[in-house]
């Protein structure tokens, strides 16, 4: 596909047009071809006398359709938001299909909703993304009522918050839809012992460091990969590492993500839980044993229900648990199922993530245009999920989204009331700096009342982060570096 764009804004056009053409391969090209090949855009703007003229053609070898807006203004914004909406009314007249969240590409529609509501008030935040960004009805009343929830949650946060998170790279095994940084036992047994012994020193130097700038410790969270791939010992000593290094006093959640059911044993969750966790997420995604097969899982449904019995009986109070909607071959009936089966159990929090096909994973998605009266099997699951959850008392908490989204669809973390996930919700607001260790892990430096982020990296894989783990301790020094900066700052408005 080819796009034509006079303008300057590319961002916006490019992934509004990957919403209605997933897995077309875009082109986008400044001056207009002398041979036009299918499906072909313009999105053309011109000025004058301070009116904005937009003209957006969308053709395909079957359909075309044209559309022109003015406006006048000189605001920036607002000229994206009408050649997003130009735009988007021609892609619908094409395709025939009409996106959830409207023309909202970014992962964090819950802040943008915020900053309308501060701005005006709930109400105008609401018409605002119905009415100008073009939001259903049901994203709207989700966000709204998801923005309330994640309001409370961040006013648990001071100017010197952070929250702090371990990255454990190591899977049993890669799933097929899997994009994050992460390798097999099999292939990196060797780098686990050396690995982790450095973890454990790059933890302790950053300890010293938030102690040195006085920061406070709100959450921790122990990720990858999937920890619970470490041994019992292992898993003791890094949680005993970051009890005793750190200030826990004020620390609101610690969680560990077991993640795979098949990695869960007894002696791990009681190293877990004497190492001060008081959250463990068990992320069975389904319970359909055909699909797990298919996405790559090496466990089956029956282990995801002894490792939940295992950690209840183990004395976890917050048993999260994860689910994926639009799984290769699962259908509505058994994702349904699969939700009932959860809720069964009655676990504090149920985490409903989307299947998003990322370029690294192994699976590819499949291109198919969808009909004007249907829609992908993932969004009546989150239909029912939404109808189920609420019915059993869970209410979302947080939400976010990401490209390549069946269906365009979200992310929406639900919980029982108490048990809302804090670091999910710092993380993904960006709401205090979060300090990760570990390979891949990235640290968020934020200062307080503004949207200003420094970031950051540490090396990727295990064999980098080994190999440079001098030049990573370095890196952090920035952490200092960067609170001395703010000083004077942070006591004007910690006043």
């Amino acid at each position: 596909m080819t796009i034509y764009i006079d303008h300057q804004f590319h961002y916006e056009t490019e992934n509004l047009v990957r919403l209605f053409f997933p897995n077309d391969k875009l082109t986008v090209t400044k001056e207009m071809p002398q041979e036009k090949t299918l499906p072909f855009i313009s999105a053309l703007l011109s000025r004058k006398d301070g009116i904005a003229e937009i003209n957006v053609t969308v053709e395909t070898e079957s359909r075309f359709s044209e559309g022109s807006k003015s406006l006048k203004s000189d605001n920036e914004k607002d000229i994206e938001r009408a050649i997003a909406v130009c735009l988007y009314e021609q892609l619908v007249k094409v395709t025939g299909r009409y996106q959830p969240w409207g023309i909202l590409t970014g992962v964090r529609p819950i802040k943008l909703f915020r900053r309308l509501a501060e701005s005006g008030g709930r109400e105008f935040a609401e018409a605002y993304f119905k009415n100008e960004l073009l939001v259903s009805d049901e994203k709207t009343r989700l966000a709204s009522v998801t923005e309330g929830y994640e309001k409370k949650i961040l006013a648990l946060s001071v100017p010197k918050s952070f929250s702090l998170y371990v990255s454990i790279p190591f899977c049993p095994s890669r799933c097929s839809y899997c994009s994050f940084v992460s390798q097999s036992v099999e292939s990196a047994k060797k780098l686990i012992a050396p690995y982790f012994e450095l973890l454990c020193r790059e933890i302790e130097y950053t300890a010293k460091i938030t102690a040195e700038c006085g920061l406070r410790l709100e959450s921790v969270y122990i990720g990858g990969g999937t920890p619970t791939t470490l041994d019992a010992v292992q898993l003791r000593v890094l949680t005993d590492t970051i009890s005793s290094c750190f200030d826990m006093s004020t620390c609101r959640e610690f969680t560990v993500e077991a993640g795979r059911p098949d990695t869960i044993t007894e002696d791990k969750l009681r190293a877990i839980l004497d190492g001060g966790a008081d959250r463990i997420s068990i992320n069975p995604q389904t319970l359909n044993d055909a699909v797990l097969k298919v996405i790559g899982r090496k466990h089956d449904s029956a282990q995801t229900l002894n490792a939940y019995g295992l950690a209840r009986e183990a004395g976890f109070k917050h048993i999260n648990m994860d689910l994926i909607a639009g799984l290769p071959t699962e259908t509505v009936e058994s994702f349904v199922s699969t939700l009932d089966d959860i809720c069964s159990l009655s676990p504090e929090s149920i985490t409903v993530h989307t299947l998003a096909m990322k370029r690294s994973s192994h699976l590819t998605m499949q291109g198919r245009m969808i009909d004007t009266d249907t829609e992908v099997p993932a969004a009546r699951m989150l239909r029912y999920c939404e109808k189920k959850l609420t019915s059993e008392n869970y209410h979302p908490y947080y939400l976010y989204r990401q490209t390549r989204m069946e269906g365009n669809l979200e992310n929406v973390g639900w919980s029982k009331e108490g048990y809302d996930g804090l670091y999910n919700v710092f993380v993904m607001d960006e709401t205090h700096t979060i300090i990760g260790c570990g390979a891949g892990a990235v640290t968020k430096l934020k200062k307080p009342c503004s949207e200003e982020l420094e970031r950051i990296f540490n090396y990727k894989y295990p064999y980098e982060y080994i190999n440079g783990f001098d030049e990573m301790l370095k890196r952090k020094e920035r952490v200092r570096e960067y609170y001395e900066e703010l000083a004077e700052y942070l006591s004007e408005i910690c006043m």
